[in-house]
């Protein structure tokens, strides 16, 4: 068949119905033609065939397709063959519910990779099933995945893929919480990002990966720049996770007592762009933060769950802002007083009496405030601030100073007590006779 011939034919089933254009895409690519057009034109066919599955939620038929493929892979060259392969599995990912299919799709892959000994696309197909072990939080056998990849990829110094390998382990262990192996990962990362050319979704991923751990450190002004340009990379490429880095930005500046710079953030060009409820969501978070009230602040969580519950990282800092704000008003309550019914704290701040009890023990224990719990009575009692007492720090620093002093005159003296060399007596010329 000639090359504009397959193409008029790729065009007409593009315009068909979806049964009827999968037939047509399936003829085009089980065709017997292997030239170099036609080559072309089934690799199109493919994507706009796998592209239609994800559409109509066909997964099994997806999966079909990839196995059926096979004999054709072995007509093309290995790196198409993985762009293909990749792809089909992009498709996947667009169907609802797919985590199973897509790590199944991978799964295969892999045993297949190994039997035709396809070291490069198993390599890189074992990194996306890593990245979807962590998506179901798998997280050991995610590791146990990454451990082995990564020794192999180190020996063939594949750099693109050893950011990716340490990017999504350094995921892995921020989802355990080892912040301290999360940070080392993300060095690693960086480390080998800035060896080569990193694209910019890539490059996206390493910035909101380190903003998130810069945040968890409580370090918002060096977090907000990182996802600052996590949001410059994502928005260049319109990707969606734009909003969601954007929202993390409002975080930090909300995070940081910082309102005026919210509602700046949300005027300006990108707010703009992005205006939706999520946004609204933080403006609100954010307005209950300025007016420093813990109702305003539990209404705002109840009306847009979606929105701030949903995503862990919100969701957690949100947390400790709550918490923080509690304090805030319950030290403001307790202030004028040396004894104060828990019940009157209780009462004034429309909290449940357990709730406030269980606060107030926390934050003595945190030592937020001196005081005590008296359970019979039902009170709390405030002592007031006392100066701490010095002598003993005084004394220690007194000693250690007369320790100094007397160690130099030691030196001293034990200088002046070494007798001194006398000095050689010039020996007189002899006389001449």
């Amino acid at each position: 068949m000639e090359g504009s011939a397959l193409e008029e034919q790729l065009a007409q089933a593009s315009a068909l119905e979806p049964a009827a254009a999968a037939a047509a895409y399936e003829a085009l690519i089980y065709s017997a033609d292997s030239s170099e057009e036609a080559l072309k034109v089934k690799e199109q066919a493919i994507f706009n065939l796998g592209e239609l599955y994800a559409k109509l939620n066909q997964g099994d038929k997806l999966g079909h397709l990839l196995t059926a493929l096979r004999p054709f892979f072995a007509t093309v060259p290995k790196a198409k063959t993985a762009k293909i392969v990749r792809m089909l599995i992009d498709q996947a990912a667009k169907i609802t519910a797919s985590m199973a299919l897509q790590m199944s799709l991978c799964k295969n892959v892999i045993d297949w990779c190994v039997a035709e000994k396809r070291s490069f696309l198993r390599q890189r197909v074992q990194s996306r099933l890593a990245a979807l072990l962590l998506e179901s939080k798998q997280y050991t056998e995610a590791l146990a995945l990454l451990t082995d990849l990564l020794r192999e990829v180190k020996r063939l110094d594949d750099k693109p893929l050893l950011v990716e390998i340490n990017l999504i382990e350094s995921q892995v262990h921020f989802a355990l919480r080892n912040l301290a192996k999360s940070k080392a990962s993300l060095t690693s990362a960086r480390t080998a990002a800035n060896a080569i050319y990193c694209p910019p979704l890539l490059q996206a991923q390493i910035d909101l990966m380190a903003g998130t751990l810069h945040a968890e450190e409580k370090d918002f002004k060096t977090a907000f720049s990182y996802f600052y340009e996590s949001y410059e990379n994502f928005d260049s490429i319109a990707n969606a996770q734009a909003v969601q880095v954007f929202k993390y930005m409002l975080l930090c500046k909300i995070m940081l007592s910082a309102p005026d710079d919210v509602n700046a953030l949300l005027s300006g060009k990108a707010g703009i762009r992005h205006a939706g409820p999520g946004l609204e969501a933080m403006r609100a978070v954010a307005t209950a933060h300025r007016e420093r009230s813990l109702h305003d602040f539990e209404a705002v969580l109840a009306a847009h769950t979606a929105e701030l519950s949903a995503d862990p990282t919100i969701s957690s800092h949100l947390t400790s802002l709550y918490d923080i704000l509690l304090q805030e008003n319950i030290c403001r309550i307790i202030e004028p007083y040396s004894v104060v019914e828990t019940s009157h704290i209780a009462t004034l701040m429309k909290l449940p009496l357990l709730k406030i009890e269980e606060k107030l023990s926390q934050m003595i224990l945190d030592k937020k405030f001196r005081g005590t719990l008296d359970a019979g009575a039902g009170c709390l009692i405030v002592y007031e601030d006392q100066s701490a007492d010095t002598t003993y720090e005084q004394a220690l620093e007194t000693l250690t100073n007369m320790g100094r002093v007397v160690d130099a005159l030691y030196l001293k003296a034990g200088k002046l007590a070494t007798p001194s060399t006398p000095a050689a007596v010039p020996t007189p010329a002899p006389a001449k006779a």
